[in-house]
């Protein structure tokens, strides 16, 4: 009898632990989605390669390092797309946004809702050049003094893009007007 309580018991613990686990990880990919939605990330040109390849440096900020890595490129891919890319002390020139239309996120939400989901269709135009691998100089810890204040973390990767390829996706999605249309 006495064998049987403690099993169910047990039983009971695994079931607390696990399902306390699964909400963790579900908060955790929420507070990416937000971070991802404010767009909070800085953007600095590292070189710009042949056949309209840039090398930028990405800092983003998250609540998990591993989350920060992952979220530097959906904020690649949109500083490319609307913010452009400011001129770099490594000799680049400064890069203007593929997005003419600064209401043009809020004018095609439902495209890049879908662009930018998990596993969505931005990740073909993004790479990481260090397999995700952070400098030292890159990681900063921001915030979390104090008791119950959480740490935030500021990392910065490197990534390429390949603008040539997004422009292409982007005109035959018609989300942006081609260059010979201009004419």
């Amino acid at each position: 009898m006495r064998t049987k309580e403690l099993k169910m018991v047990l039983m009971l613990l695994l079931m607390v632990i696990f399902s306390s686990s699964l909400l963790a990880q579900k908060r955790a990919k929420k507070n990416a989605d937000e971070d991802t939605e404010n767009w909070r990330y800085e953007i600095e040109c590292e070189g710009v390669g042949s056949n309209g390849i840039y090398l930028i440096k990405i800092f983003s900020y998250s609540f998990n390092k591993d989350v920060a890595i992952e979220q530097s490129k959906k904020n690649a891919i949109h500083g490319v797309i609307f913010k452009g890319i400011p001129e770099g002390d490594r000799g680049c020139v400064s890069q203007p946004a593929l997005a003419r239309n600064s209401n043009l996120e809020q004018e095609k939400v439902d495209y890049f809702d879908a662009f930018f989901e998990e596993g969505g269709k931005y990740q073909k135009f993004v790479n990481l050049t260090t397999d995700g691998a952070v400098k030292a100089g890159d990681r900063y810890e921001i915030g979390g003094s104090g008791l119950f204040r959480r740490k935030e973390y500021k990392i910065g990767i490197v990534v390429s893009v390949n603008k040539a390829l997004l422009r292409k996706e982007l005109e035959d999605a018609g989300i942006l007007r081609g260059l010979s249309s201009r004419f």
